[in-house]
C-alpha cells in the first residue's frame, strides 16, 4: 500500500485554475499559522505577506486551517476569508492541503464542501476526537469525506482525539481512491514500519 501519495470574501476570478486540484509534493508541509489583527480579526495583509515567504521559500505543500491555524475558533465566515485568501495567493504554486476535521461529521462535510468548493488540492480530517468511534465507524466517517472527492489525508493523533486509527483500519481506508495519506502523530516511529 503506497500512503504517500460580516466578511467579504473574494472570488477567484478563474474558476477554472479553483478547479484545478495539485497533488501534494513528496517534502516538507508547513502549517502555517493564521495571522490576526489586535481586534481578533483576520490580517488578510499579514496572512498574504506569510504566503509570499512561503513562495519565495519554496516551501512543498501547504497545510492550512488546522489546529495551528487556530480554524476551530473559526467561523464558516472567517474560514472562507482565510482560504480565499489563499487560493487567490498560491492557487497552482502550492499544494494546499485544508483541515477540515472535527467533532460532527457533518461539519466535517460542510467544511469539506467549502474547501472544495474554495479551490482545496486535498484535505486533512483528524479522527472525530472525545467520542472515541470504534474502527468501524471511523471507516465509515473517513469514507464518507472521501467519497466527496477530494483527496484525504488522514490525521491521526490519539494523545488528542483519544481514539487511535489503527494499522489494519488504515490499511482498509487506503484502498479508497481519495484517501492518499497519513499524517500519524502518534509519536511511535515503529508506526511508519507497520504502515508501509
Amino acid at each position: 500500500m503506497d500512503l504517500t501519495h460580516s466578511f467579504l470574501v473574494v472570488v477567484l476570478t478563474d474558476s477554472s485554475l479553483r478547479n484545478q486540484k495539485m497533488q501534494l509534493k513528496k517534502g516538507a508541509t508547513c502549517a502555517l499559522l493564521t495571522p490576526f489583527t489586535a481586534e481578533g480579526k483576520i490580517d488578510v495583509p499579514g496572512l498574504e505577506k506569510l504566503l509570499q515567504f512561503h513562495l519565495n521559500s519554496g516551501t512543498d505543500n501547504l497545510c492550512v486551517l488546522g489546529t495551528t491555524a487556530e480554524a476551530s475558533t473559526m467561523s464558516m465566515d472567517e474560514r472562507a476569508l482565510v482560504l480565499t485568501t489563499i487560493v487567490n495567493s498560491v492557487k497552482g504554486k502550492i499544494p494546499l492541503l485544508v483541515g477540515t476535521g472535527t467533532i460532527d461529521p457533518n461539519h466535517v462535510k460542510a467544511m469539506t464542501q467549502q474547501a472544495i468548493d474554495l479551490g482545496a488540492d486535498a484535505n486533512l480530517v483528524v479522527s472525530p476526537y472525545y467520542v472515541k468511534p470504534p474502527q468501524r465507524g471511523l471507516i465509515r466517517h473517513f469514507t464518507e469525506v472521501a467519497d466527496m472527492g477530494l483527496p484525504v489525508i488522514l490525521y491521526n493523533v490519539p494523545g488528542r482525539t483519544a481514539c487511535d486509527i489503527k494499522d489494519e483500519t488504515v490499511a482498509t481506508l487506503a484502498e479508497h481512491e481519495y484517501i492518499v495519506g497519513i499524517k500519524d502523530a502518534t509519536g511511535d516511529l515503529n508506526r511508519v514500519a507497520s504502515l508501509k
